[in-house]
């Protein structure tokens, strides 16, 4: 994909099950940090239905069960990076949960919830989801994305969000 070309979206039928509060927390979060791009990570189980979730769907997508707000040490509007030692922590709590960093969240304060191509060039982890708070309308939009850089057929595929029901 060259610089600036748009990426090829695909709808993929995977699930991201999200629990409401942590919806309201990555919300609040991005809201807090406008003008400037907030952004957070994904704690969670792959491949096990939500909390609230029978599993009677047949969908066994990747569960988030906690989200960690981070610092954008860009400090930007246009871009997020999360400083390593802040993941290095999320990463050690969720082991020690017996969990795993499953995604990062970040905002998008000026444009559609959608993968710029800074992220889907910087995208660190093709099994991450990718999840976009965009703040450009009256109400926040979350949306979800596998990146996939080196398809270049579709290196961005979206997926759905399940969100469960308040614990």
């Amino acid at each position: 994909m060259a610089p600036g070309e748009p990426a090829t979206t695909t709808v993929s039928a995977e699930t991201l099950h999200i629990p409401a509060e942590v919806v309201d927390q990555m919300v609040a979060h991005a809201a807090t940090a406008d003008p400037l791009e907030a952004c957070g990570l994904l704690i969670g189980r792959p491949g096990r239905p939500g909390p609230g979730d029978s599993g009677d769907s047949g969908d066994s997508g990747d569960s988030v069960t906690g989200f960690v707000p981070c610092t954008n040490a860009a400090a930007s509007a246009r871009v997020y990076r999360i400083p390593p030692v802040e993941l290095l922590r999320a990463e050690r709590a969720a082991e020690s949960a017996g969990q795993a960093v499953i995604g990062v969240m970040h905002s998008h304060t000026h444009t559609e919830p959608f993968p710029s191509p800074t992220d889907v060039a910087e995208a660190p982890d093709p099994s991450w989801h990718y999840v976009i708070v965009g703040l450009r309308r009256t109400v926040a939009e979350v949306r979800s994305y596998r990146i996939v850089a080196t398809d270049a057929a579709a290196p961005v595929r979206e997926s759905s969000i399940v969100v469960t029901p308040l614990r």
